[in-house]
């Protein structure tokens, strides 16, 4: 049935299964990106979201895929290309959000802006 909702995203579907592995490999591209990702705010606050227990089972879900996309080492789109890099990225992400765009909180928002200010860092990933 995953198949049906994720024509091409197959691999992201994979990784989104294993929490854990998207939690430290979340944590380990954000602090090498950051700073090139205009939806940074929307990334995190999608994170938190995922990861919070009070998140239905089927939106965690979707913004785990839409997380493991952005982790995955491959992409439609290459993360390496200058401007083009993460376009595939944030129209996931976006579609994600939109999908699940009530569930996210200003709660979620505020811990997004909360380690935006202050840098990311290595305890991020323990805090979640």
């Amino acid at each position: 049935m995953a198949a049906e909702h994720s024509v091409g995203f197959e691999p992201a579907d994979r990784v989104a299964e294993d929490r854990d592995s998207v939690r430290r490999r979340f944590w380990r591209k954000l602090k090498r990106v950051v700073a090139k990702l205009p939806f940074a705010e929307d990334l995190l606050a999608a994170y938190y979201c995922a990861f919070d227990r009070q998140t239905p089972r089927h939106v965690q879900a979707s913004l785990l895929g839409a997380i493991a996309y952005f982790i995955l080492p491959f992409d439609f789109i290459p993360d390496v290309m200058p401007v083009l890099g993460f376009t595939d990225d944030a129209a996931v992400l976006a579609t994600a959000i939109r999908m699940v765009a009530g569930h996210i909180t200003n709660e979620h928002r505020e811990a997004a802006r909360a380690v935006l200010k202050r840098g990311v860092g290595e305890g991020d990933a323990e805090a979640a």
